[in-house]
């Protein structure tokens, strides 16, 4: 799957075949579905678990909480938008 496939199948909201969890929770953030996203991540151990977890704190508002996965992702708080942390992010899992 491209990043373009992904990106048309949440346009279309028809969910593809997922290769990762970590591509099935953004797809559901991508379509607005935060409770569904955070509820497939929330309990994976690992930073890049962390680091998607951070993304949904954010997304939601919570940015000290975002704030804490990040440190705990090793990762600095993006300064670009939400969009373009979805869109980086799943390009980092869809590789």
């Amino acid at each position: 799957m491209t990043i373009y496939d992904f990106i048309m199948s949440v346009d279309k909201k028809i969910a593809p075949s997922f290769s990762s969890l970590y591509l099935e929770a953004l797809w559901y953030a991508g379509i607005d579905d935060w409770d569904k996203a955070h509820q497939l991540i929330q309990d994976e151990p690992g930073k890049d678990a962390a680091h998607l977890h951070a993304y949904l704190h954010r997304v939601e508002g919570d940015q000290g909480n975002a704030d804490y996965w990040y440190r705990r992702a090793g990762e600095e708080t993006p300064k670009c938008s939400l969009q373009e942390e979805w869109k980086r992010l799943v390009e980092k899992f869809i590789s």
